[in-house]
């Protein structure tokens, strides 16, 4: 039971839209992750899925509009909203999901990660 420093946590690693797990509450996994570039169009059926910019600017497309992030904000996707998260720059976000959600939701792609990784 030690603090969390998401600056540190950060500075570990340098992949792009390959979740880290930081902490475990009710469930859930705490995650951060690195983004830069387009994402992949996808939904979570059965979770909602809280993105929260700790760095930089996040675009959430959905089908009929687009959220944009900035530094301190978060948005929730409902369950069974297909989206797709875009980063025209590096940024860093942290994310609140269920231990049982796949980053790519209902598609399987080269950038499903299966097994993550636990810094």
């Amino acid at each position: 039971m030690d603090p969390v420093d998401l600056k540190e946590k950060f500075s570990m690693f340098d992949e792009f839209w390959a979740p880290k797990i930081v902490g475990e509450l009710n469930g859930q996994y705490v995650k951060l992750a690195k983004l830069k570039g387009e994402f992949v169009w996808h939904r979570h059926e059965h979770e909602d899925e809280f993105f929260m910019v700790v760095k930089g600017r996040l675009t959430i497309h959905l089908k009929d509009r687009a959220i944009e992030l900035a530094e301190g904000q978060f948005f929730v996707v409902p369950r069974g909203v297909d989206h797709l998260p875009v980063a025209e720059e590096e940024c860093h976000v942290m994310l609140f999901e269920p231990k049982t959600v796949l980053n790519t939701g209902n598609v399987k792609n080269d950038r499903t990660v299966e097994t993550l990784e636990r810094l």
